[in-house]
């Protein structure tokens, strides 16, 4: 049986067009026009064997960022691996809401960086910005550092505890998109999530351990008038915007992301 052409192959059943889209480029080496340009060629057996690998991998349900290694997040390519979280376009509001309160020439902290995906498209956006990015994990850093460098961004990059890394440093604005699943939520062991590093997702308890952290450390490492802005679930807003106001924010609100859900949370540094 003759081998089946590039057009032949973007019509089987298996998978979703656009996944199956996608994999196809990665697999052939081609662009999405590429497809089209060469959709009578005939691949060889060694481009079937390679093409039928990844949609097996994608059939067992693992997520097409880490089979692809990349994924897009605010206009910028990202390298991603099974060490970080694959970034997500609910997360490009906590960057929009970032860039509108920074101030010119302001220091800027990252909490929990992961890919590096919030700092770097800080990073890239404002280089008048000194962006600071922490996270516990050295295998994380090592896959943020390869995408400052990938989109040319200066960022600097600490192995940290939250706040242990730097004692007395003060910011014009701290982000932070931390682990805020409630343990043993069943959308852990459901679709990409279940491939994704669940010390990124969970802190194993009520899902606010690690707001609370960010929260009460950050007045003294905030300017005055600066502001704390945190990415959370989908349910806790009413529950991070007390725990703001408890720790005497001022200014303290949410936002809602593009699906109506309100996203990210936020206040400006209490008065001493």
């Amino acid at each position: 049986m003759a081998n089946p052409t590039v057009a032949q192959l973007q019509v089987q059943q298996q998978l979703d067009p656009l996944d199956n889209r996608i994999l196809l480029c990665h697999a052939l080496g081609l662009t999405r026009v590429g497809l089209i340009t060469q959709s009578e060629r005939v691949l060889t057996d060694e481009e079937i064997q390679r093409y039928s690998s990844l949609v097996q991998r994608r059939l067992h349900g693992e997520p097409i960022a880490y089979i692809v290694g990349q994924r897009e997040f605010y206009g910028l390519p990202f390298n991603v691996s099974p060490a970080v979280l694959i970034p997500r376009p609910d997360t490009e509001l906590l960057v929009e809401l970032a860039l509108e309160r920074l101030p010119p020439r302001s220091k800027v902290l990252d909490m929990g960086t992961g890919s590096g995906a919030i700092a770097i498209a800080i990073a890239h956006s404002r280089p008048d910005a000194a962006v600071t990015a922490l996270d516990v994990s050295p295998d994380a850093l090592d896959v943020a550092r390869s995408n400052a460098a990938l989109n040319q961004a200066s960022v600097q990059f600490l192995l940290s505890d939250w706040y242990s890394a730097v004692q007395g440093e003060r910011y014009g604005l701290i982000v932070s998109n931390p682990p805020y699943i409630v343990a043993g939520d069943r959308h852990l062991s459901e679709g990409d999530l279940r491939f994704e590093p669940q010390g990124a997702l969970t802190d194993h308890a009520d899902g606010l351990t690690c707001l609370r952290t960010i929260i009460a450390g950050a007045p003294e490492h905030l300017e005055p008038d600066s502001w704390l802005l945190m990415e959370h679930g989908y349910d806790q807003a009413e529950a991070v915007r007390a725990l703001l106001s408890a720790q005497g924010y001022t200014e303290v609100q949410s936002w809602r992301d593009l699906a109506g859900i309100e996203r990210v949370s936020g206040g400006r540094k209490p008065q001493s």
